[in-house]
């Protein structure tokens, strides 16, 4: 795997925000789905079957009515965490300096 294609898999916004949340334990689908803003169905399963092939984060089904599904980093996800959480808090921080940039640009390039 070249490092273009990690970056792309965990540089990518669903998968930094699905990594943070699991940081914090195992999670269910639904779980998930509630706690990560603006993310669909499709895409949650699509980020999740990309970090589980990537042997960041583990499926477990247990056998009940409806059965239960659980989500949670591995080893490898846990080692990802700081770097992702470290960006995450970078992008918090900096969200509204970056707004105010992009709003001067627009002006700027409006004229």
């Amino acid at each position: 795997m070249r490092v273009s294609e990690v970056l792309a898999r965990i540089g990518d916004k669903w998968s930094v925000q699905v990594v943070r949340t699991l940081g914090q334990g195992p999670h269910r689908f639904s779980e998930l789905k509630r706690g990560i803003e603006g993310i669909s169905q499709r895409m949650l399963t699509r980020t999740l079957r990309g970090l589980e092939r990537d042997g960041l984060v583990t499926r477990t089904v247990t056998p009940s009515i409806p059965p239960r599904v659980d989500y949670e980093l591995t080893e490898l996800g846990h080692s990802l965490l700081q770097p992702v959480n470290v960006l995450g808090d970078w992008a918090i921080a900096n969200r509204t300096r970056m707004d105010e940039a992009r709003h001067a640009f627009d002006a700027r390039e409006a004229h």
